[in-house]
């Protein structure tokens, strides 16, 4: 009997684990974003503020009467213009027993404590929302979020972004003094388009050159912040329950059956002052009518009511909202695939979707873009911090037990339960907030039209997970619309990409249909039980 050798090939190796991506550099803009938007986040802004009013009393640092006492400073990277002009109390330092000077910050009248509030919101913003980093702060914020619970798993090698990564994304741009500085790809795909502007006028060029430091900070510093932060505030009810306070503060009834009428407002003395603030600030603040229209202008969508009559924009992103929901959706797609370790998730379908969004965000990169998004958030982050005062847990029933992440919410649900508004907490409308904002940054200013590599649309789906399945779990629960469905009809579909006004429009009449059934049903029930023979 003869014997046959048999060459067997080479073995290879297999491994159930996630497949994965190279890494590109675009995750460095990535990782700024994420941490410039949690900078941003109502803890960080509490914290600052709470320092800034000195809620309660003030310890001063000198113990004598006759030498006057100093403010503490803020912080070492903290600073308010003429902060001790404003904290200074004009009656004169009080003393306690161990002759400590106290400075009842909260107790004065006028507004005065409104314009420090309002300055120091608008100092704590200016300083968390843009990006200058050095080799120092971009190593601290990459081993901050690297070790963030939302991201291990998620096959991205966080020990490759570095400071070289960030310097070889950014792009060098030539200035007129024969230097170069750093700046966004995307600002230098829109400078490439503006090559052919030339100033011939010799002095006119000089005016011209020292006048582009403005807009060159722009380039190199960009703020991240996204107006759809500000719009599920707004759809959350925030503004509105301050408003609502504002009336009843003013003696104002808001309808023939206004909850809040017979409600004693006397636990909102120490605030006096801030809430007189704001109303005479009124004039200088936004209106629900710009909030509306610059929403529209740059995702499609709007807000629904009496205060917004005779709503004609000019322009609007119609196709923002199909576009998203149908990125978000692919990432869904992307998601499943990726778990299962026998397949290579595709990164183009997201990548190409990605692109979609961008050019239609960048659209509406016009109008009060930039200056807008900005007022808004230090203006919500003002009512935030008024409603988080103590004093307002006892001027609203709040439920304590309702553990909620940060202080303003329970007083906000409070209001929504007092007044009828929608069930949904306000948990939810945050979380939109939160990730959306994330989310249309990284798309926005990402330079997405040069991209080509799969590999950046996987990387982008992988590094942003949370934020995408948070997104989707909260518009679901706001909403009732899941996008995470696959459409099997145009019906479907059609729902899908409604603004979502109109879901909540319709969630909300539900929801009073359900009551009026309830009220029918007791009455129905008690007129039977009223007839029916005593016992």
């Amino acid at each position: 009997m003869a014997y046959f050798k048999v060459n067997h090939p080479q073995v290879m190796p297999v491994s159930l684990t996630r497949s994965a991506h190279p890494i590109t550099s675009d995750l460095a803009l990535w990782v700024v974003i994420r941490n410039s938007c949690s900078q941003l986040r109502f803890s960080a802004y509490a914290d600052f503020i709470d320092a800034v009013m000195c809620v309660g009393t003030m310890k001063a640092t000198s113990n004598s009467a006759a030498n006057p006492p100093v403010p503490p400073p803020l912080g070492p990277n903290q600073t308010v213009t003429d902060y001790e002009a404003y904290v200074n109390d004009p009656q004169g330092p009080r003393f306690d027993a161990q002759g400590d000077a106290t400075y009842p910050l909260l107790s004065m009248s006028g507004s005065d404590r409104y314009a420090l509030l309002k300055a120091a919101t608008e100092v704590f913003v200016m300083a968390n929302c843009g990006v200058v980093l050095d080799q120092v702060q971009i190593q601290a914020i990459v081993q901050r979020v690297s070790k963030d619970p939302e991201m291990t798993g998620g096959g991205i090698d966080f020990g490759q972004i570095t400071q070289g990564l960030w310097n070889s994304y950014q792009r060098q741009y030539a200035l007129p003094n024969n230097t170069t500085t750093p700046i966004l790809p995307y600002y230098g795909l829109i400078l490439d388009k503006l090559k052919d502007i030339n100033v011939d006028n010799r002095n006119l060029r000089t005016l011209t050159s020292s006048c582009n430091n403005i807009l060159r900070t722009k380039l190199n510093r960009p703020c991240f912040l996204e107006l759809i932060w500000s719009y599920w505030h707004e759809e959350g009810m925030l503004v509105q329950t301050i408003n609502s306070i504002l009336l009843r503060f003013q003696n104002v009834r808001s309808s023939d059956r206004d909850p809040l009428a017979n409600m004693e407002i006397d636990p909102l003395r120490s605030l006096n002052n801030l809430l007189w603030g704001l109303i005479q600030d009124e004039q200088n603040r936004l209106t629900v009518h710009r909030r509306a229209y610059e929403y529209n202008h740059q995702y499609g969508i709007g807000l629904v009511g009496k205060a917004i009559p005779n709503f004609r924009p000019a322009d609007a992103r119609s196709k923002f909202i199909e576009a998203f929901h149908n990125l978000l959706y692919l990432c869904s797609v992307f998601y499943k695939e990726d778990d299962d370790t026998t397949v290579v998730a595709d990164g183009f379908p997201v990548l190409n979707a990605i692109k979609e969004v961008h050019m239609i965000l960048t659209e509406g990169s016009h109008n009060q873009y930039g200056d807008l998004p900005s007022t808004a958030r230090q203006e919500m982050l003002v009512q935030e911090w008024i409603l988080a005062r103590p004093e307002m847990r006892e001027f609203l029933p709040t439920r304590v037990m309702v553990a909620l992440e940060e202080p303003w919410m329970d007083r906000v649900d409070a209001m929504k339960k007092i007044q009828g508004w929608t069930e949904t907490s306000v948990y939810h409308f945050r979380d939109l907030g939160f990730f959306g904002e994330q989310l249309l940054l990284s798309v926005r200013f990402g330079a997405w039209s040069a991209a080509f590599s799969a590999d950046q649309g996987a990387n982008w789906a992988r590094f942003w997970r949370t934020q995408v399945q948070g997104y989707m779990h909260g518009y679901r629960a706001v909403t009732g619309v899941d996008l995470t469905a696959d459409p099997t009809t145009v019906e479907q579909s059609k729902v899908r990409f409604l603004p979502p006004s109109v879901h909540l429009q319709r969630r909300l009449a539900q929801q009073a249909n359900k009551a009026l059934s309830g009220l029918n049903s007791r009455a129905l029930a008690q007129l039977v039980g009223s007839n029916l023979p005593n016992k």
